[in-house]
């Protein structure tokens, strides 16, 4: 009975400590030109694939905004709750084959992101070749 306990306790831990070291998460964006911390991205897990939704906004003047130059369905919506990132796969040790949406400009960017350590989140978007791009270093939220 009481290897029982320490085996099912060890399997708990593990799987914690797996969530705390991958993408899945909540992160602090820092935007790469000014350095300031813009938002927490959840960074989720849906059907194999990777998403990140815009669940807090820092600056209380920006809380109110819509994506008003998004198209298609994400078109006037509030950037409070918007998917900003969609359908990473993970291939080795980054995801990528994904999107990434910028609200600022309302353009959608190809993606990859890479954890650089436990709490830093690389995340680039890029048109055509990855050379022609922005990277971001988001934090992990705590």
């Amino acid at each position: 009975m009481k290897n029982s306990i320490t085996v099912i306790m060890l399997v708990f831990a593990m799987a914690s400590y797996g969530q705390n070291s991958g993408v899945i998460g909540k992160w602090k964006t820092i935007d790469d030109e000014t350095g300031n911390a813009k938002s927490i991205v959840e960074v989720y897990e849906r059907s194999g694939k990777i998403y990140g939704k815009v669940i807090e906004i820092l600056e209380a003047e920006n809380r109110k905004k819509v994506c008003s130059n998004c198209a298609g369905d994400d078109k006037n919506k509030p950037i409070l709750g918007l998917t900003i990132i969609k359908g990473l796969k993970k291939e080795g040790d980054e995801y990528t084959g994904g999107k990434i949406l910028d609200p600022k400009n309302g353009k959608l960017y190809k993606c990859f992101i890479t954890l650089e350590s436990k709490d830093k989140l690389k995340v680039r978007g890029y048109i055509g070749i990855s050379l022609f791009g922005r990277t971001q270093y988001w934090s992990r939220v705590k």
